[in-house]
């Protein structure tokens, strides 16, 4: 079997603070976003920020789709490869994410009957498991960069459905909410 080195040395305790500080800070972040706006005029249409988000959730969706694959046919440093790559496609997301909802104006959504039922039902569930998903997708990967594989596996488990459900439904909420931008 090929599995990969580790990245790091295993230090569980200085892991725990990093991953609940980072997930507490991005909470935070934005959850502050609803208070913070920037009225300037970068010179062009920002909601672009919210097409690149929509762009990125899409490849992360089909890179987790590529990593279970990868996994499933034991290519494993690829797998590590695909899934860093997904990880850092999250962090680019996050800084666009904040951008947009900095720059940009609410926009609210102008669907009625059931196509609003179900853009609030899949606007809800996304925010809510993408901010909860945050530390077990960094619990996951720390768990791999230590060579832990059983832990990784354990929580890739439930996590792993729980993310490709967030990236889709970001692709989703784009498509439901774009017609609607000023």
């Amino acid at each position: 079997m090929n599995l990969p080195e580790p990245s790091f040395t295993k230090n569980d305790k200085l892991a725990n603070i990093l991953i609940w500080t980072v997930s507490a800070v991005v909470f935070a972040v934005v959850v502050l976003l609803h208070e913070l706006k920037f009225d300037v005029d970068l010179g062009f249409d920002v909601h672009i920020f919210a097409q690149l988000n929509a762009f990125i959730n899409g490849v992360v969706a089909f890179l987790l789709i590529l990593g279970l694959y990868l996994i499933k046919v034991k290519k494993y440093l690829l797998h590590k490869k695909v899934m860093n790559l997904s990880i850092l496609l999250s962090l680019l997301f996050l800084l666009s994410y904040i951008a947009h909802h900095i720059l940009a104006d609410s926009t609210s959504y102008g669907g009625q009957g059931l196509a609003k039922t179900v853009y609030y039902f899949i606007l809800i569930t996304h925010i809510l498991l993408a901010g909860l998903s945050l530390p077990f997708i960094l619990f996951s990967a720390y768990r791999a960069s230590i060579s832990e594989f059983s832990a990784h596996k354990k929580l890739t488990k439930y996590v792993y459905p729980v993310w490709l459900y967030v990236a889709i439904t970001g692709v989703v909420v784009f498509l439901m909410i774009s017609p609607y931008y000023n």
